[in-house]
């Protein structure tokens, strides 16, 4: 463009506001928008577990959308109450089945359940796992379902970890997890872990999610090879669980048969653990 003819110190104003209009159009467009939101859904440090349920149990649905993984529908939403904004994983499936084929082979009285979610969170608590993260019962669209915290600062999930070859910086902390990852589907009698539901975060803790697939009625656990050691505490928490505690804090979630079927698969993990000895009980490092 040729400036002949334009006085030099209009110009430069021309320029200036053209420049102060552009700035002002990045501010407001969705690109600039997009980091702001990225840190807008991690949690306060200070955020209790009590207070994600809360959260999770109020929040407004700001949005949804079709959750990466999975093969139940499941939604991710962005929640918000106004001075927080987070992410949950929606859950609605509840489907039983008298005979269920998958690759895996036949499954009867198969059930699929949001309902194990929250069960699943509520005795992670009871054990002090601290390995699954908060999930609580709340309507969506007329129908019940878990609202469970999305995890924050995930880097990898197990099966992309295995695919690179990514080693955890302390192998002991990473060790004395995945005893309890196993130790803990071998309780619940979980049909469906895959590398896909244990996700990492940024200080190498393991999470568990998705536990639709579990709590099955069965009285023996199904790998007894993959019990190997426990913290001591959580051993002690384990003998500790009871009939009329479990159906306190997870009598919606659980059928008595369930707890019950449980219960005894209590019993065999803590014989097993006692026959090998002292050796099967540690001090856990994280």
């Amino acid at each position: 463009m040729s400036t002949r003819g334009i006085h030099p110190v209009r110009f430069a104003m021309a320029v200036t506001v053209v420049l102060a209009l552009n700035l002002l159009f990045l501010a407001r467009s969705p690109v600039g928008a997009a980091p702001q939101e990225a840190a807008a859904t991690q949690a306060p440090p200070s955020l209790t577990l009590e207070q994600q349920e809360e959260f999770l149990q109020k929040a407004k649905i700001l949005r949804t959308r079709s959750a990466s993984k999975g093969v139940t529908g499941s939604l991710r939403a962005t929640l918000s109450d106004g001075t927080l904004t987070h992410d949950a994983h929606i859950q609605t499936i509840d489907e039983f089945k008298t005979e269920f084929k998958s690759n895996r082979g036949t499954e009867f009285n198969f059930r699929d359940t949001w309902r194990y979610n929250v069960a699943a969170y509520r005795l992670d608590r009871l054990l002090e796992l601290n390995m699954i993260p908060p999930s609580v019962e709340r309507n969506y669209l007329s129908k019940p379902g878990s609202f469970t915290w999305w995890v924050d600062d995930v880097i990898m999930d197990e099966a992309e970890r295995l695919k690179t070859k990514v080693a955890a910086p302390n192998a002991l902390a990473w060790n004395e997890q995945m005893w309890h990852v196993r130790l803990f589907d071998q309780l619940i009698y979980n049909v469906d872990r895959n590398l896909g539901n244990l996700v990492i975060d940024k200080t190498w803790t393991i999470w568990m999610i998705d536990h639709t697939r579990a709590f099955r009625l069965f009285d023996k656990i199904k790998t007894p090879t993959n019990l190997s050691r426990i913290d001591r505490k959580v051993y002690d928490r384990l003998k500790a669980l009871d009939p009329d505690k479990l159906k306190t804090v997870m009598g919606d979630y659980l059928t008595g048969p369930e707890i019950r079927a449980m219960l005894a698969r209590r019993d065999d993990i803590v014989a097993r653990l006692d026959k090998m000895g002292a050796t099967a009980l540690f001090d856990r490092a994280k």
